[in-house]
C-alpha cells in the first residue's frame, strides 16, 4: 500500500481544490482593481500531456499554504492564483503588496530562509523520509528573485518535488510554487527560471 508524504498529500489536496477553481476561468477579469499582475497558465513551464488551466486573481491567502511556506505569508495586500492540469501537477503564485519596498525586501528574506530549511525541516516530522533541497540560483529582474527546489520522499511513497521563484519589484512581492510526483532530476529547472523572470516582470506593469 502506498502512502503519500505530506509534501505529496498538500499538492493532492491543492489540486483537488485548484480543479474546482479553474473549471470557473481561464480569464484574468476576475481581478479587482488594485491587484498585482500575475502569470498566465501560458508562462508556466510546459506539461508534456496537459495544458495548464489558470484559476481566478483572488484577494488573500490560498486556503491551504504552499508546501515549506505555511505561516509566512501575510494576508494583509496579498492575491492569489491557483493553477492546475489534468495530472499531478499544479502550482500557486502568491503576491503581497508591502507597506514599503524596505518591508517587501525583509520579507522575501523570511521566504527564503523558510524554503532554504524546508527540507530539515519537514525530515524532523519525517523518521525515516529523505530531502534534499538545491538552489538554483538569482535571476536579474527589477529587485531580483532567487529558484530554489526541494525534494521529500518516505519509503513506499510517491516521492513530491517543488520549484520555488521569490522576488520583488518595489514593494510587491511575489512567490511562485510548482509541484509534482517526482524529484528534482525531473524538476523543469530552466523553465521555472523564466516562469520566475515574467512573474515579476507582472508585478507592477
Amino acid at each position: 500500500m502506498f502512502r503519500r508524504t505530506d509534501a505529496a498529500a498538500t499538492l493532492a489536496t491543492a489540486l483537488v481544490a485548484a480543479a474546482a477553481t479553474l473549471a470557473l476561468t481561464t480569464s484574468t477579469s476576475a481581478a479587482a482593481a488594485g491587484a498585482p499582475g500575475f502569470l498566465a497558465g501560458t508562462d508556466l513551464p510546459p506539461h508534456p500531456t496537459s495544458p495548464w488551466y489558470a484559476g481566478r486573481i483572488t484577494p488573500g491567502l490560498p486556503e491551504t499554504a504552499p508546501f515549506c511556506l505555511d505561516g509566512v505569508l501575510p494576508a494583509a495586500g496579498s492575491w492569489h492564483r491557483a493553477f492546475g492540469t489534468d495530472v499531478d501537477t499544479g502550482a500557486v503564485q502568491v503576491s503581497v503588496r508591502s507597506a514599503s519596498p524596505s518591508a517587501a525586501a525583509k520579507l522575501v528574506g523570511t521566504l527564503e530562509r523558510k524554503v532554504a530549511a524546508c527540507a530539515a525541516d519537514w525530515l524532523r516530522t519525517a523518521p525515516g523520509g529523505t530531502a534534499s533541497w538545491q538552489d538554483y540560483g538569482t535571476l536579474p529582474v527589477e529587485e531580483g528573485a532567487h529558484v530554489y527546489g526541494v525534494h521529500t520522499s518516505v519509503p513506499e511513497s510517491e516521492p513530491g518535488v517543488h520549484l520555488y521563484g521569490i522576488g520583488r519589484d518595489g514593494a510587491t512581492v511575489t512567490v511562485v510554487a510548482w509541484g509534482q510526483m517526482g524529484d528534482l532530476s525531473q524538476a523543469p529547472v530552466p523553465a521555472f527560471r523564466q516562469t520566475t523572470t515574467k512573474a515579476v516582470h507582472k508585478l507592477n506593469p
